[in-house]
Order: structure tokens, then sequence, then C-alpha cells
């Protein structure tokens, strides 16, 4: 069934972990993105005859690997929009970045994204991003620190850009990084929500392979 990893299943969600480089949407390059493979699971799994209806309430870049949840039905998808809106959904990231971060810190910034570049910049008539980083370790010999981040506010390549414009870009990052022509270390490695029927708080969480690099 695609190779697909389920977390979690009910009536309502899904909550599955993306593999890097899959986009989350069908994109210009017309790859096999997650939401076809979801519905194609769910379609295989359900004997559905016609259209599976799956809702996106939240997006990961297509590089990025990481925890997602889709809802499997219109109110469910309504509710966890909500959630996100108020912030209710919270999202933790491990990335390696160059350079020797300070032990912990907030990242607070402005910023807008260019339409034409599909880049982020800083705009003081942005929106504003927040995140807050705790650095677990430091590789001396390679220079490259291992970040827990906590996102506060999920704007357009938020992560990306703020490390880098705080000068510690992310290992791997061909677009805001150093062009080190490898995968980028991002990953979305966990993810908490009310479940939008049973009103269950949910977290799920799983760490990335590359935390042994460091």
């Amino acid at each position: 069934m695609n190779n697909l990893n389920v977390l979690y299943e009910d009536n309502h969600i899904i909550v599955v972990i993306k593999k890097e480089n899959i986009p989350v949407q069908e994109d210009s390059s017309k790859d096999k993105d997650l939401i076809t493979i979801i519905k194609e699971y769910l379609k295989e799994k359900y004997n559905k005859p016609g259209n599976v209806y799956l809702g996106l309430v939240h997006r990961l870049d297509r590089p990025v690997g990481g925890i997602m949840v889709f809802a499997k039905t219109s109110k469910a998808a309504s509710r966890l929009s909500d959630e996100i809106r108020n912030n209710k959904v919270h999202k933790k990231y491990m990335a390696i970045v160059h350079g020797k971060i300070d032990e912990e810190g907030k990242l607070v910034n402005k910023i807008s994204k260019d339409s034409k570049t599909n880049n982020t910049y800083l705009d003081e008539n942005g929106k504003e991003a927040i995140l807050y980083y705790k650095r677990i370790k430091y590789n001396k010999e390679k220079d490259l620190s291992l970040v827990d981040i906590n996102l506060i506010t999920g704007r357009h390549h938020q992560i990306r850009f703020q490390l880098s414009n705080y000068g510690y870009p992310i290992y791997g990052d061909q677009r805001y990084g150093r062009q080190d022509k490898k995968q980028i270390r991002l990953f979305a490695y966990e993810l908490s929500f009310i479940h939008p029927v049973t009103k269950e708080e949910m977290t799920f969480n799983t760490l990335p392979k590359f935390m042994e690099e460091i």
C-alpha cells in the first residue's frame, strides 16, 4: 500500500510520516504527492469506489520529512484548521545547523513570502514569525549543532529562513543554506493537537535518523 508509514488512523483523521523529497500536494514536477498516496491507501484499505475525501490542514516543505495529520471528513478538517489558527496545534522539529548556536534562544522576525521566487524575506510589514530553540549537541570537528525547535507560528519556510538569517543555516538546505549538496537535516519530529471529535489530547513523535550524525 505505497509503503505509507501510518502512525494513527480512525474514522476522522490519519497521522502519517511524510518522507523527505515527496511533495505534500501535486507540484510542477508531477511527482507522486503525499495526498495521492494516502488517498490510494484509503481507497485500497476500505475498498472505496469513487473519490476519497482527504483534508489538508497544514504543510511541510517538499525536502523536509516528518509527522503530519490529515482529516478524513470535512468536519474534522474544519476543526483542525481552527485549532491551527488558534495556535492549539504544536509542532517540534529537529535540525542540524552550521556553527555553534547558543544553548537556547527565541527568534522573532517579521517575514513575508515572495510569490515569484517562493523565498521568504524580512519585511517590517510582514507576519510575525516566532520560534524557540535549544542546542542538544555540538560537534566541534564538524562545526555542526543539533537543535530542538519549538515552532510557535507556521510561516512559509520559517525555520529555514530564521535560522539562516540568524547565522546558523540548516545543513543541506539548498535554498537558504551553503549548498552542501546533501539532504536537508530538518525533520518535524513531534505533533500535538486536540482530536477534532473526541477532544482527546494527542501527541505523536518519532526522531530522525540524522541525529546519529552528530
